[in-house]
């Protein structure tokens, strides 16, 4: 495999280009490449150390000759250099490449400088930026995708003032998904006050603009972060409140259902986690649309949420069945998923007494918990660790030598 062919189609490298951030440009490339300074060096014609002041920001790079020699030996996309700084784009964080057509990037351009009136295809465009950067945030994770959708989330919140009649609703309806997915990638991130702020900020524009679909989302995200924060009773609590709101889709309930069904997992309710898994189960079958964030919904993700369950009820054999089907169905793009849904197949491993499974798992998803999955499938990796460890298996230290590698 040759990582170099499709590099430039990560967004975090290609907004280091498009900032000319040069700093960050090398180091993401090392990073994507697996490269060291030294070949990186030999690529570009500067020594090591000199690659390395650059990284440190002990060098910058100010002359016209060593920028040439980045672009040439890297490769570098000339349609990315300073595209964050072009006018003619139509918002700061398009570095998405063939999501907005050029049609539809003049009317945006056009928008922006108050030269054209919001208009229907304007907002189908931004919801198409929206659902790309969706989609980007499961194969590279929260951390890079986050500073761009804030960026877009504050030109379309800027929008506002020129909408009139059902576009000033469906403004709202927008500002409400991208607040839900800040909030989503802000609890990623272990961020549960930012994560807050952003759900109630989502919840209150739902309900501004009659979204039920978002209104019932975001309290289920809710739940997930209760979930997340080990309190079993305010995610069902909260999973039981998102299903009962008025106008949510099937699809909605059903994972409000699930989260329910989570919380009774966490604390310890195996009658109350089934009755609800199978419940959510049985509502996705019947569902006939759901809301376009709600795209991975299937038998493969409720497999791996039943899995998951599965290993806070301690029930091993099932938690690795559940999680090997849910992987399997995964699409290989969804690199923060396999990497979450991953370690805890190692923990179910590892729980189950099987440690060799349990750490050749861990080994084969440690790089994508490395890159895209801290600090949640991270921190799991680290328990799975200490989980051998205590049981006196040999392959716990051999795991916790290839974390500390990456720590």
């Amino acid at each position: 495999m040759e990582p170099e062919l499709d590099v430039w189609a990560h967004p975090h490298l290609r907004a280091a280009a498009a900032n000319e951030d040069w700093p960050a440009l090398l180091r993401t490339w090392r990073k994507l490449t697996r490269s060291n300074q030294s070949r990186l060096g030999a690529l570009i014609g500067l020594a090591q150390p000199d690659i390395s002041a650059i990284e440190n920001g002990r060098r910058t790079v100010t002359s016209v000759e060593v920028r040439q020699r980045i672009i040439d030996g890297l490769g570098v996309p000339l349609e990315l250099l300073g595209c964050l700084q072009r006018e003619d784009l139509p918002l700061p964080s398009l570095v998405l490449p063939g999501v907005v057509s050029e049609a539809d990037t003049e009317r945006l351009s056009a928008v922006r400088r108050g030269g054209v009136r919001l208009d229907v295809a304007s907002m189908d465009a931004m919801d198409a930026l929206l659902a790309a950067h969706r989609r980007a945030e499961d194969t590279v994770g929260s951390r890079t995708i986050a500073p761009l959708v804030q960026a877009q989330f504050e030109e379309v919140a800027a929008l506002y003032g020129q909408a009139r009649g059902p576009l000033a609703d469906r403004v709202v309806k927008l500002l409400a998904e991208y607040a839900q997915f800040l909030a989503w990638m802000a609890q990623d991130q272990d961020n549960g006050p930012a994560a807050l702020g952003w759900f109630d900020r989502s919840y209150d524009w739902a309900l501004e603009s009659g979204y039920g679909d978002m209104a019932a989302t975001t309290m289920s995200m809710k739940a997930h972060l209760a979930w997340s924060q080990e309190n079993g009773r305010r995610c069902v609590r909260l999973g039981e409140a998102a299903a009962s709101t008025p106008g949510a889709s099937e699809a909605t309930q059903a994972m409000a259902v699930q989260m329910a069904g989570r919380g009774h997992a966490l604390e310890g309710d195996a009658d109350g986690a089934y009755r609800r898994l199978d419940q959510a189960q049985q509502i996705i079958a019947a569902a006939t649309d759901a809301p376009p964030w709600l795209y991975f919904y299937g038998e493969a993700w409720f497999a791996a949420q039943r899995g998951m369950a599965e290993v806070h009820l301690k029930h091993w054999t099932s938690a690795v069945e559940n999680l090997t089907v849910g992987l399997e169905g995964f699409d290989r793009s969804y690199r923060r998923d396999r990497a979450w849904y991953g370690s805890c197949l190692a923990h179910a491993y590892a729980g189950a007494g099987e440690a060799e499974a349990a750490l050749t798992t861990a080994l084969s998803i440690v790089h994508d918990a490395s890159e895209v999955g801290r600090p949640h499938a991270w921190a799991e990796l680290h328990k799975v660790a200490g989980l051998l460890l205590r049981r006196g298996a040999s392959e716990g230290r051999q795991l916790v030598d290839s974390l500390a590698a990456m720590d």
